[in-house]
């Protein structure tokens, strides 16, 4: 079975049920014509009984008359021989019959269906043949009395032994003439199933596999142009065409996903790219200065020496704190880090922040003010990520706000969000820049990234990202930065 087509297997299926329905309609047609067969017959015999009481004396004030029965059921054989006739006492037990010798297989018959007949049930109605162990035939009866008193039954089978054998015959003949007639409408209509199932029923299963084969030969290429022929859903439609649609659709998605994982491949050359220049200038500048103090040693100065060193220090800090912060961010994308949250006070937060930046800021003449009003809600967050959101954009803020500047943060709450503001007196961000501000910065696009914060910026938003919270740059001044970060309450 597994090795037939589909279209084999469904001429196969139709051909089955072709058969099986000609059986059961076969046999259903038997039935109907013989239950109308013998309606009639009990209809037009029903009185027969009757009749030959009113004009037999069968029996007499001593019982049975066997003469009369005797010349009755011979007169009666003899002009049909389809009947069988048969007395019966009045507990239902055969006083009297003309059946050939051993033929009787049970000399009682049951009182019940000849109840049923007298008191005019609905025919056919059958009852007991006395040449037969548990057979059933249509019959007519009538009550024989003596002095007004019922003391038997003629009991008449209207359809009998001869009878039936020879429309078992004939029977037979007409079921092979049925059964040839029906092999051959048999093998017409299988015919013309599999025809109809190969030309029309499998058609779109057919188009369907084709496509997927060449899917699977072509590849992603062909799955670009299956994308762009995606059928209108349609409720009516019917189970193939419905397959094809999402299998299309899974083409469709095929190719989008491919198209983000090229795109984020070439993210992530661009970033290696970038963050490769970015490590390898300050560690050429390390490595010039640190050359430089060993093959000139000698002849310099202490002023030079301690200016060479100072430089050094700073272009070592500065790889440290980029390597940090590749780290920090590598670990943030692939989940390694989870947020620890807990119900904290953001304007208690802010205050320390405010203390740990206080003497850098008075060494710069940068003034740090807050506006934080009475009654904020706690936040449940984590508080390391966001000590570092904080630091980070504080720090970017003092590093790229000029002397005698102003930093200024805002905090308040709306619509069960937390919502801090933050804004400089600095440069502020270049145009070129806003748009993948907090994008992976890329050095193909030809963009340094050194003065919107290196990666501090995409880590704030990674960690507030990880809150279900977000960061934005707002322009709410001509001068400076103003950043707006979200959290949920």
């Amino acid at each position: 079975m597994n090795r037939l087509s589909l279209s084999q297997r469904l001429t196969l299926v139709f051909a089955l049920l072709l058969v099986a329905c000609c059986a059961v309609s076969g046999w259903l047609q038997v039935r109907s014509n013989t239950q109308y067969s013998q309606q009639v017959i009990q209809r037009l015999s029903v009185n027969l009984a009757q009749h030959i009481t009113e004009n037999n004396k069968l029996l007499g004030p001593q019982g049975l008359n066997p003469a009369s029965v005797k010349k009755l059921f011979d007169q009666l054989m003899s002009v049909n021989p389809s009947v069988e006739v048969y007395l019966l006492d009045k507990q239902g037990h055969i006083i009297g019959d003309a059946a050939p010798e051993g033929r009787i297989k049970r000399r009682d018959v049951n009182l019940k269906s000849i109840n049923a007949l007298m008191q005019g049930q609905s025919m056919p109605v059958l009852g007991d043949d006395p040449r037969s162990i548990d057979g059933q035939k249509v019959f007519s009866v009538a009550p024989l009395q003596v002095d007004g008193k019922t003391e038997g039954y003629l009991y008449v089978v209207l359809l009998g032994e001869d009878y039936a054998r020879l429309a078992d015959d004939a029977r037979m003949g007409s079921a092979a003439l049925t059964a040839f007639w029906s092999m051959g409408l048999i093998m017409l209509f299988g015919s013309l199933a599999g025809w109809l199932a190969f030309r029309w029923v499998t058609k779109p299963v057919r188009q369907l596999t084709r496509q997927v084969i060449k899917l699977e030969q072509e590849g992603l290429d062909y799955a670009r142009v299956m994308a762009l022929s995606v059928p209108d859903a349609d409720v009516k439609s019917n189970e193939v065409t419905q397959l094809r649609r999402a299998f299309v659709l899974m083409a469709k998605r095929i190719a989008e996903q491919w198209k983000t994982l090229a795109e984020q491949d070439q993210q992530r050359r661009e970033f290696i790219a970038n963050i490769s220049h970015d490590l390898r200038t300050p560690l050429t500048s390390l490595h010039g200065y640190l050359e430089t103090l060993s093959v000139k040693s000698s002849s310099l100065s202490d002023a030079e020496r301690k200016r060479y060193l100072d430089i050094a220090l700073a272009q070592s800090l500065k790889v440290g704190r980029l390597a940090q912060e590749l780290f920090e961010l590598a670990r943030l994308e692939y989940g390694v880090v989870k947020p620890q949250k807990e119900r904290m006070s953001f304007s208690e937060l802010l205050q320390d922040i405010f203390q740990k930046f206080e003497l850098t800021a008075e060494t710069r003449q940068i003034r740090l003010s807050a506006d934080v009003p009475k009654g904020l809600p706690l936040v449940n967050a984590d508080i390391y990520m966001m000590e570092r959101v904080l630091t980070n954009l504080l720090d970017n803020a003092i590093r790229h706000t000029p002397s005698g500047g102003y930093i200024a943060v805002k905090l308040w709450h709306q619509d069960g969000q937390m919502w801090v503001q933050l804004t400089d007196s600095g440069t502020g961000i270049p145009e070129e820049l806003k748009a993948g501000l907090f994008e992976r910065p890329s050095l193909l696009s030809g963009v340094r990234r050194q003065s919107a914060g290196g990666l501090g910026l995409m880590i704030v938003k990674r960690m507030l990202q990880l809150h279900d919270g977000d960061i934005m740059l707002v322009n709410e001044n001509e001068q400076g930065a103003c950043f707006r970060l979200m959290l949920p309450v």
